[in-house]
């Protein structure tokens, strides 16, 4: 009776770490993109007309793009966002005798400890509770990629939205294509099913990926995270700024260069000092 018991116990852990790995999640993406995407292509719309044409440029460019977006769906999500090394990482990877002599320069502020994993966190870095890890310039948890967006995954996130969104207009045009007329409404209904479910679902979703592409676009442009603009007032090195002052900020073009151009990440580890017309 005690080992069912221990089995079932295990069984429900192991489900429940599943979820958490966000198998379930990315699966859900993938089939309802794919099921999505073959209702477009087995309807009466402009995709089908194509093929039945012989004029298959179409359906290829957009057969594309829907795989170009699933693959950067999943490069973002199984992506490194930016987790705060331990000092065993860093020495694993090289750097630790590079970051201690910086750490320890006397004009540098001692850094502040993470009160949940006790990492020494750079300035603009997060705890996050779902991952229970530190991310370097932490923006947001994103539960539909269930990852977190950092400092190393961000500009590929938001060009992942940039993408997915080009991908739900194409699919909204080809819903509607495919629309056909009925004698009644329940005959109407019952031809176009598919159709308006799918033309549903595309609909909110692009919606949705909308504003959060105009939302991290401008946040980018101004050089600030969802976190840091959400919570400013409770971040330590913004609270004292005004309500316009954003000492990252370096200007549009800056910023934008800065996030698309510029790879690498800032060492956050040094915190700077800002001069009377210096920023950050």
């Amino acid at each position: 009776m005690t080992d069912g018991v221990i089995e079932i116990y295990k069984d429900i852990n192991m489900g429940q770490s599943w979820f958490r790995s966000g198998v379930l999640v990315r699966a859900s993406h993938t089939v309802l993109t794919w099921i999505i995407t073959l209702t477009l292509l087995l309807h009466n719309t402009d995709l089908r007309r194509c093929e039945e044409r012989g004029d298959l440029l179409l359906p290829l460019l957009f057969f594309l793009l829907v795989v170009l977006s699933v693959l950067l769906y999943f490069a973002v999500s199984l992506m490194d966002p930016g987790f705060v090394l331990s000092d065993s990482e860093k020495a694993v990877q090289g750097s630790s005798e590079e970051m201690d002599s910086m750490i320890a320069q006397p004009s540098t502020p001692r850094l502040r400890r993470c009160g949940y994993c006790l990492l020494q966190q750079p300035m603009r870095a997060k705890h996050c509770q779902t991952c229970k890890r530190c991310v370097r310039r932490f923006d947001h948890h994103c539960p539909w990629l269930e990852n977190c967006v950092g400092e190393r995954n961000h500009r590929w996130f938001v060009v992942y939205l940039l993408v997915q969104l080009l991908a739900l207009l194409w699919a909204l045009h080809i819903a509607l294509s495919g629309i056909s007329p009925g004698s009644t409404w329940d005959l109407w209904f019952r031809v176009n099913g598919f159709l308006l479910a799918a033309l549903g679902v595309v609909g909110v979703f692009s919606v949705v990926v909308l504003l959060l592409l105009c939302c991290h676009l401008y946040l980018v442009s101004i050089s600030c995270t969802t976190w840091e603009f959400m919570s400013r007032h409770r971040i330590s090195y913004l609270k004292h700024c005004g309500d316009e002052e954003n000492p990252f900020d370096r200007g549009v073009f800056c910023n934008l260069w800065d996030f698309f151009c510029i790879c690498g990440t800032v060492m956050w580890e040094k915190v700077y000092a800002r001069n009377a017309s210096d920023p950050v």
